[in-house]
């Protein structure tokens, strides 16, 4: 047993899933879409501009990142971005570990899954992992203070009922490391399926892996 999985076997622990990048690796789409967007707005994003989505609402990084979509209305600009997304092209496939962890955790210990996604995504990536639910969802729809906000974790915390400092987080984006932390999260994975590990131990995550087996 890895010290990781030691963590998820003690009392009053519990699992805290960022979604995209961490159950499934859907980056890929993700950037294909925004840069398909950009592309047919005729706008130069570079790579490092590109990288502040990365595990944020995109309202709220049309709204506070400065680009050539300032002054215009980030919502529609994000949902006009979403209307690009082909995963046909871009298929998200699942992260080696994620149907097993969710598997091995079903009875044993509370879940929840902590996104900036719609619950309509949420629910498609459970259908991909094989059917498989959680206890709880945080997801767009709660309208809360997106990431890096600790506000998704406390309320997913709140929701499960348990200490952030018992729960075991997993996040591939520096933006979802820093709301694991500070929600008070006391173990925090960072899954290296779009960043290396140096980038997600620097935003504070405790851990790294590849994959989610390091929790199995």
């Amino acid at each position: 047993m890895t010290d990781l999985a030691g963590r998820l076997a003690l009392d009053g622990a519990s699992l805290l899933l960022d979604l995209d990048g961490t159950l499934v690796d859907s980056e890929p789409a993700s950037r294909a879409a925004y840069r398909r967007y950009f592309a047919l707005r005729g706008w130069d994003v570079p790579d490092e501009v590109l990288a502040h989505f990365m595990g944020r609402p995109a309202t709220d990084v049309f709204a506070t990142v400065p680009g050539p979509w300032t002054g215009g209305d980030h919502q529609a600009i994000a949902r006009a971005t979403l209307a690009c997304l082909d995963h046909d092209a871009d298929p998200p496939l699942p992260v080696p570990g994620a149907a097993e962890l969710l598997r091995a955790c079903r009875g044993r210990l509370p879940v929840a899954i902590v996104t900036s996604a719609s619950r309509a995504w949420v629910e498609r990536v459970l259908d991909i992992l094989g059917g498989l639910d959680v206890d709880a969802i945080v997801c767009a729809e709660d309208a809360l203070d997106g990431k890096p906000s600790p506000a998704p974790y406390l309320h997913a915390c709140a929701l499960l009922g348990v200490r952030p400092a018992s729960a075991v987080a997993c996040e591939d984006a520096p933006a979802g490391i820093t709301a694991a932390r500070r929600a008070g999260a006391g173990t925090v994975l960072g899954v290296t399926t779009s960043l290396p590990a140096p980038v997600l131990t620097g935003a504070g995550a405790t851990h790294t892996s590849a994959t989610l087996e390091v929790l199995l």
